[in-house]
């Protein structure tokens, strides 16, 4: 398939691992298996051995990224643990051609005694950079952690995030030409998992990654192929379409909508089940269950958020205003809102376009708006030092429960070739607290769209 450009090669391995019943098992399991050696005869494995993987053969090429999905307990971490070289298998081969940054269980190779600052030089030391270039690197590290007023304090005070984040800054460093990566995104927060979509997304035009993900979305976001373990055996390898509809008709098919569960989880499984997918289950709410459920509480806008652009415009506040035009600090899914950017312009410019997107955990798009076409037909004009403010009049969607982040643009040009003046990352947070059951992230009403400009 690319055997010139092979970077990972797994070949029928298999992981056993022993289970005894007393000590006498154990003490015939250190015994047996000498003989065997001594009088030259086959290894036999024991009777009761729990095979973490068996026969599973994976063929990675240079420059792909692959996902690994499957239940708990189906083999996927001890795969990785065997590809990164933190386990050997029981048998088979595994071939590994590049350099390997691992971040498999969080805080391994860390020593919770160690400072921040002692872990970081340790990590990285250990995944073979010299003390010279972890010292030229140092800064950029501690800064994509962003954790540096902790990083002289002991590791054991620190949360699980801050964990998370001081080994991803190590491996996002290291040079790998192979990034491997165990659930990871789990933990931490929502910036911070933005932040690593962004660098896996710069990391795939230049390496290999490889990661076990529970979250689909993420996996189709990122993945070329997909691999499906089941109970310790790779049940389909191919495209993250195929593969990715085949583990979840086996999930569900598993988990069938008339076993037994508490009465407010079955009347959502009753939900998803009916054959008329389009009844609406919201109507049966009164408006403070609505309320309850819908509420998205707003974070402050965000001024020292990452950025980038060309120049010639500079965003300096947005967020979601009331009729007055004063910011509010929480709305609701459905109800009509508006958002508003504002901008300071310096030079002068015909038809700017001023845009937000939303996007969830993962760094998905769920929901965007923009100025592009509205304004290439008023042709609207700015001169240098004009402050404006875009208002955007809109149903706001229904989110599922969880948590998003906001970014905010000013472009120049064209919906298809346009110049980034001022982009902002993640200048919002928006929490949903109870979501209503769904499948996918939002529900859009009936879509209310009204653009309004204003110079100040």
């Amino acid at each position: 398939m690319c055997s010139d450009d092979e970077v990972i090669r797994v070949d029928r391995v298999s992981k056993g691992y022993p289970i005894y019943r007393g000590t006498p098992d154990r003490l015939k399991q250190m015994i047996y298996p000498r003989l065997r050696r001594l009088f030259r005869r086959s290894k036999r494995y024991h009777d009761n051995t729990f095979w973490a993987l068996k026969d599973v053969s994976l063929t990675v090429c240079r420059g792909e990224t692959v996902g690994i999905i499957g239940r708990n307990g189906a083999g996927k971490s001890t795969l990785l643990e065997i590809i990164s070289g933190t386990a050997t298998p029981t048998a088979g081969t595994v071939m590994i051609n590049g350099r390997v940054a691992a971040l498999l269980e969080l805080g391994a190779g860390f020593n919770p005694e160690f400072s921040g600052r002692e872990n970081l030089y340790l990590y990285a030391t250990i995944m073979g950079l010299f003390p010279a270039m972890i010292a030229e690197r140092y800064d950029a590290m501690v800064e994509f952690a962003d954790i540096r007023d902790f990083i002289d304090q002991p590791v054991k005070s620190y949360s699980t995030g801050m964990v998370l984040r001081l080994a991803f800054a190590v491996i996002a460093h290291v040079d790998a030409d192979i990034l491997i990566v165990d659930e990871a995104l789990a933990v931490g927060d929502i910036y911070f998992a933005q932040k690593c979509r962004r660098f896996f997304d710069d990391f795939k035009q230049r390496g290999t990654l490889l990661f076990v993900s529970h979250d689909m979305s993420l996996v189709h976001a990122l993945c070329d192929r997909t691999i499906w373990l089941d109970h310790g055996k790779a049940r389909a390898v191919g495209s993250v379409k195929n593969v990715s509809m085949q583990y979840l008709e086996a999930y569900y098919k598993e988990r069938a909508c008339t076993e037994a569960l508490p009465e407010r989880e079955l009347k959502k499984e009753e939900a998803m089940c009916a054959d008329d997918r389009t009844a609406s289950h919201f109507s049966v709410r009164s408006d403070d269950q609505w309320i309850e459920e819908n509420k998205i509480v707003l974070s402050p806008f965000d001024p020292s958020a990452s950025s980038f652009g060309e120049g010639g415009a500079t965003i300096y506040d947005a967020g979601f205003c009331n009729a007055l035009n004063r910011s509010i600090s929480w709305l609701l899914g459905s109800e009509k809102v508006t958002f508003f950017v504002r901008v300071t312009i310096q030079k002068a410019m015909q038809s700017p376009a001023i845009g937000f997107v939303i996007k969830n955990r993962n760094g998905r798009i769920v929901y965007d708006l923009s100025s592009y076409f509205p304004l290439e037909k008023k042709g609207v004009s700015f001169l240098r030092g004009d402050a404006i403010q875009a208002r955007f009049h809109y149903r706001m969607p229904v989110l599922a429960r969880g948590e998003y982040l906001i970014s905010v643009a000013i472009a120049e040009g064209d919906a298809f070739d346009h110049q980034q003046l001022h982009w902002m990352h993640d200048v919002i947070k928006m929490t949903v607290m109870s979501g209503p059951f769904m499948q996918g992230d939002l529900w859009v009403m009936e879509p209310e769209i009204e653009l309004v400009w204003e110079k100040q």
